[in-house]
């Protein structure tokens, strides 16, 4: 397929407006569709050591799928990724009250977060390399969140093997940001990512409640099942888990020296090859290892995701950050501009 961006007509709505979704090729035959409902990737195509292309998202084949609910494949989440306890935070003084989506807590933005909105998209090109830039406003009361929220999100397939993603934001008002992609990623293509391969540049963890919501403690992963230090098989520990499902749904305090972008994880498939190498601005990154899928979704060419067939690794400041002030702070304030990087390198080895 030829280097570029193309743009379709994916389909419409039930209220009748179009989704479009653009596709990005890299020189090397590196592919990203991307959506503007949600801006999900729908597909990422990347090779196996003898050269061979497998998508390793997941979604579906279809527009109708996604808008039927489905639980944040590929999209941006937002404004706020993962959980604020009770839906409740105290900005300047004043209490806000947001829906509650995930039994006591609010995630990922709420049921009408930034997955669900239709976002503006145009093609770019970046020092020769393929984008799209997607734009959207959050008006202020928004899922409860003040403030008027001008985000754009910039997707770039690199000449280097690269899915880099770069988010602002801007407000008129003082509100909260944080923002991350949820794409599920199986790098076999399919099956289970027990055996995958991960390291974590992470000496300590965030430990949360019956709810997942963080206690306050940055703790050491030494001597727990969190210490992904050293490469292990993600599933090696599963037995030293509580809790069912069993499996990861945990925050990790990324290693780093001063600003720009750490690595996070590294993710070897020992079948294929394939391997994901992860580098963000970002003080966090949310290891989850699809505890919850249960066989009912069926995703592309027919396959069913059932427990453990995707892992996410979603970069962001940490779970529940207005409600623990020693947390990395998420507020942002008029003339201040949030910003977010984050690289996914896709090589062999």
């Amino acid at each position: 397929m030829k280097a570029g961006v193309s743009r379709t007509d994916w389909g419409r709505l039930p209220d009748g407006r179009t989704v479009e979704r653009f596709t990005l090729t890299n020189p090397r035959g590196l592919r990203a569709c991307i959506a503007t409902l949600g801006g999900i990737v729908t597909e990422l195509h990347v090779p196996d050591r003898a050269g061979r292309f497998t998508d390793v998202v997941h979604g579906f084949d279809d527009l109708e799928s996604y808008v039927a609910g489905h639980p944040h494949f590929g999209c941006i989440t937002g404004r706020v990724a993962n959980r604020i306890a009770g839906g409740r935070f105290t900005l300047d003084g004043r209490e806000y009250q947001l829906a509650c989506n995930n039994g006591p807590n609010h995630l990922h933005g709420g049921p009408g977060g930034f997955y669900q909105q239709l976002w503006k998209a145009v093609p770019l090109e970046i020092a020769g390399e393929v984008a799209v830039r997607l734009t959207y406003r959050s008006v202020a009361g928004e899922e409860g969140y003040p403030g008027n929220l001008d985000v754009a999100v910039v997707y770039s397939l690199t000449h280097a093997d690269e899915l880099r993603i770069d988010y602002t934001a801007t407000t008129d008002a003082p509100t909260l940001v944080n923002l991350t992609n949820h794409s599920y990623f199986n790098l076999a293509g399919q099956g289970s990512i027990l055996e995958h391969v991960l390291t974590l540049n992470a000496d300590r963890y965030t430990p949360v409640d019956g709810t997942l919501i963080p206690t306050g403690e940055l703790a050491p992963v030494a001597g727990t099942p969190m210490d992904f230090r050293e490469p292990a098989a993600i599933g090696a520990r599963f037995a030293e888990l509580p809790g069912e499902p069993v499996g990861y749904d945990t925050n990790f305090v990324i290693n780093r020296a001063g600003e720009g972008l750490a690595l996070a994880a590294r993710v070897f498939e020992p079948a294929s090859g394939r391997v994901l190498e992860i580098r963000t601005s970002e003080p966090g990154v949310q290891l989850y290892t699809g505890n919850f899928l249960d066989g009912s979704l069926t995703g592309k060419a027919g396959v069913p995701y059932v427990r453990h067939s995707g892992f996410c690794l979603e970069t962001q400041h940490f779970p529940d950050a207005p409600n623990h002030p020693h947390f990395p702070s998420i507020e942002l304030r008029p003339g201040e501009t949030y910003r977010q990087t984050t690289v996914h390198r896709f090589l062999t080895e």
